[in-house]
């Protein structure tokens, strides 16, 4: 019996690492054994070192929300306020967790015969019930600021990192004596920082606030994860970074944007994301496809020909470019509605939470996730439109 489920995932192994589907034709693992220059070839044990790597980013993000962007926040008047508690009543609290948070007329018409309450108070009662449950706005101006932090870090560190590299000039360059293309310390050091985000952005899922596009957002952080890595096995590392740093441009924007909302400086919020959306549309609708598309799809194929990873890897790429039209388009009206109103409504904000005045609010927006986001989308952490979409 052992033997037998020995052979089992001796051959589950050996079909999951099959050098046919991973590696161009007359490559095999073993001639990627040797230690080439720099951080030697790609490797998938390097994956192990992102996990610690996450823990680590975790910690620092709890750190930086505590002793950096708290005191921020409280700086721009954002208070580090209580939610005021909704009346106890054991049947109003019946029906909001089992039936339904916002009562239509003649469900609230009959609570109010058989409370003997006024229509309004009830109201008032479910309006006080569903803020009570959303987090304070210091809490979200925490989250987005470390989030802000990092994307902006993380793209300035790859736009002085690829600058200075070969294929960021002439993209032909990322297939040149592919797939023995060394790594060097400034590639390894950013993609494994890129993919350890994103591990922590998974396991923060769980502690920060709880979105509507949650499952969204979770599916989108693991097929980032899973992307990341997979050019990372197969050495399509020197396209990875474009990649990375391409999708990095605007997402420090949208968590700008979100930063002046929670602030309330709306103007600013409106503007920063006008300034996001047209910074998406031209990287993800201009750059992507006539960049990066171009050399995965037409560079590739002319100088190293396509191989079974290969096909799957150009088709999770053109996957995403669906997405961007999808996204831009969402992005567009809310951006045009913002320029048309001087700001955006409620219904088409990116973040699901509202303020303790949800009914009179009116945001700017952020979703992307995850994007996230995402992220998320995030976008996304969730991204733009919170109904709309979940991040990029």
């Amino acid at each position: 019996m052992a033997s037998a489920t020995a052979g089992a995932l001796g051959l589950l192994w050996g079909w999951l690492w099959s050098e046919r589907f991973w590696l161009p034709q007359n490559v095999s693992w073993a001639d990627l054994e040797g230690p080439g220059d720099g951080y030697g070839y790609p490797r998938a044990r390097h994956i192990l070192s992102v996990f610690p790597l996450a823990a680590g980013v975790f910690s620092v993000r709890l750190l930086f929300e505590r002793f950096i962007a708290k005191p921020c926040a409280l700086h721009v008047g954002i208070e580090d306020s209580i939610p005021r508690l909704a009346q106890s009543n054991a049947i109003l609290e019946e029906v909001f967790l089992s039936i339904t948070k916002y009562p239509d007329e003649k469900r609230l018409e009959g609570l109010s015969k058989q409370l003997d309450w006024d229509v309004r108070k009830i109201q008032y009662w479910f309006r006080r019930r569903r803020n009570q449950d959303k987090p304070p706005t210091l809490t979200k101006f925490c989250e987005s600021m470390w989030r802000f932090t990092f994307y902006l870090c993380v793209f300035c560190y790859g736009i002085r990192f690829l600058w200075s590299s070969p294929w960021f000039w002439d993209t032909r360059q990322c297939w040149h004596s592919y797939p023995y293309q060394p790594l060097t310390r400034e590639l390894y050091y950013y993609y494994i920082m890129e993919l350890a985000f994103y591990w922590s952005l998974m396991f923060s899922q769980f502690t920060d606030i709880k979105r509507k596009d949650f499952l969204i957002m979770f599916v989108h952080h693991l097929a980032t994860i899973g992307l990341i890595t997979f050019s990372y096995i197969n050495n399509m590392v020197r396209v990875g970074t474009l990649v990375l740093c391409l999708h990095d441009a605007s997402d420090f924007l949208l968590e700008a944007a979100k930063l002046a909302n929670y602030a309330k400086y709306q103007r600013l919020c409106d503007t920063l994301f006008v300034i996001f959306s047209a910074v998406f549309m031209v990287t993800r609708l201009g750059i992507y496809p006539f960049w990066i598309l171009n050399t995965t799809l037409f560079e590739s194929w002319e100088m190293i020909g396509p191989y079974p990873s290969w096909w799957l890897f150009n088709g999770l790429l053109l996957i995403l470019q669906v997405l961007h039209v999808i996204w831009s388009y969402l992005i567009a009206r809310i951006a045009f509605k913002a320029l048309i109103r001087g700001k955006v409504s409620k219904d088409d904000r990116s973040d699901v939470e509202s303020s303790s005045e949800e009914e009179d609010e009116t945001t700017c927006t952020k979703s992307l996730s995850g994007s996230s986001s995402s992220n998320g989308a995030n976008c996304v952490n969730g991204h733009v439109g919170g109904s709309y979409w979940a991040g990029e």
